[in-house]
């Protein structure tokens, strides 16, 4: 009886739920079941494309380094007396190869080595650092095989990708995966990457992604990492980014990028907030550079960028791609957001100024402070102060102490920040400060702008418990 009770509960079909309480959806009954998909066959595309990745190597100078650690790395290296290794591969049939700029940084030698073991001495013939793009050549006397490039804005999510390299030095190393994402930003970065779980490690930079055609869609570039070591999230430069600047790279060694001359941050809800703004969107201005194109367009600090040249800006990392991509001398029109109007302005692009670097001298002497809202201890901006942070003015406050768990913390706020407005008001000294503080009423939302470094920025502080 016992066997027999439990078979019919095992035997037994659930009620069918009715209508009203069935909330979920279930798959159709199609009244067949679906032919089982098999895995794609690499073998044929990992032979043909093998040949045309190549191991890069360069003497290393003597400032060179191998960069290690952090959650975002580079991986072109696997240490081998003295040297540092990564990948590259053949676009054209007398010599021209594709690689990462950073493989090759400052290097005092560089040489290449085919699959069939030929080594030849290469030449750099110029290369991106701002999309981390490289062009080498060599002379193989040979019609060299070359990788096809591909169309990478036709890569979809979830599809079969194989990558080639030499991680660890392992030479034409293959991996495979899917296509886990698409423009993805990193840090420090220009480029819209596209993410995949195809293993990359030390060694595979600068080899090529390829789809299920054959075609290159992208360049391995960097993993996401704590240990320096794959994970499965990889990242690769779009080839279609790549192949708008090898001409250009051909002809003259470098990239011309375009300039507006701002600095941007991201517009957080508490910043949009403070601000009154009706989405949590844009670029929000922290400093115009004078004489830039924005300058001389009328682009105010405080101003949110929401669209550039018919594109809408929904996250500020996408105009720094735009205006990289600009054509140099190119009016364009965009459109902003300031004292929660909507402006459009006019802008004529030139060619991006090296980086300035910010000489700060002396470390400044930090006072005890006056304790103020948010955790912060402030202090007076004198003459000398300023000076030795190099400021060209003496109006402010600077923070010289914050309380650990505060308001001020939590936001970012740093010893040695000087505050210049609170809720858009200039602040003179720590007396016109707190009365700033105190005028912003209980329950708001304090917007300070800070100088740090060379650099301004905007905070929202909520307010205080």
């Amino acid at each position: 009886m016992v066997a027999s009770a439990a078979l019919v509960l095992i035997a037994a079909a659930p009620a069918p739920a009715s209508d009203e309480l069935q909330f979920w959806t279930e798959t159709p009954e199609t009244g067949h079941v679906a032919k089982a998909q098999t895995l794609p066959d690499f073998v044929d595309l990992a032979a043909k494309l093998s040949p045309t990745v190549v191991n890069v190597s360069s003497e290393e100078s003597a400032e060179g380094g191998n960069p290690e650690g952090g959650e975002f790395t580079t991986p072109p290296f696997g240490h081998q007396r003295g040297k540092s290794m990564g990948s590259g591969f053949i676009v054209s049939h007398d010599g021209y190869i594709l690689t990462n700029d950073h493989v090759i940084e400052n290097p005092n030698k560089v040489t290449v080595t085919l699959q069939n073991g030929r080594t030849y001495p290469a030449k750099v013939v110029g290369g991106d650092s701002k999309t981390d793009v490289a062009l080498l050549k060599i002379n193989a006397g040979d019609d060299l095989p070359v990788a096809p490039l591909g169309n990478s804005d036709d890569l979809k999510v979830g599809q079969w990708v194989m990558a080639i390299g030499n991680p660890f030095g392992f030479d034409h190393s293959v991996t495979v995966g899917v296509v886990s994402a698409k423009g993805r930003f990193l840090p420090d970065s220009v480029d819209q990457f596209i993410q995949t779980d195809a293993q990359i490690n030390p060694g595979n930079s600068g080899g090529p992604l390829i789809d299920l055609s054959g075609g290159v869609v992208g360049v391995n570039t960097a993993i996401y990492t704590s240990t320096g070591r794959s994970i499965g999230i990889g990242f690769a430069i779009p080839i279609n980014l790549v192949k708008s600047e090898l001409s250009e790279i051909r002809g003259s060694g470098k990239i011309k990028h375009g300039w507006l001359g701002v600095y941007i941050q991201e517009v957080t809800p508490e910043l949009a907030e403070s601000m009154e703004l009706k989405d949590v969107r844009g670029a929000l201005v922290a400093e115009v550079r004078k004489g830039s194109p924005a300058d001389l367009a009328g682009v105010k600090r405080g101003d949110v960028i929401v669209e550039f040249d018919g594109h809408p800006i929904n996250d500020r990392r996408e105009l720094p791609l735009l205006v990289t991509e600009t054509p140099l001398g190119k009016n364009v029109t965009f459109k902003i957001i300031r004292d929660k109007q909507p402006l459009e302005l006019r802008a004529s692009i030139t060619e991006m100024h090296p980086e300035e670097v910010a000489s700060a001298g002396a470390e400044p002497k930090l006072s005890a402070g006056v304790p103020s809202s948010f955790g912060l201890r402030v202090q007076d901006l004198n003459p000398d102060l300023a000076r030795q942070l190099g400021l060209d003015t003496d109006s402010g406050v600077m923070i010289s102490g914050i309380d650990a768990g505060s308001r001020g913390e939590e936001v970012g706020l740093q010893k040695r920040d000087v505050i210049l407005e609170v809720n858009r008001a200039p602040v003179k000294d720590v007396n016109s400060f707190q009365q700033a503080l105190k005028a912003s009423g209980k329950g708001s939302i304090v917007l300070l702008l800070v100088k740090r470094d060379n650099a301004t920025l905007y905070f929202a502080l909520k307010p205080e418990a």
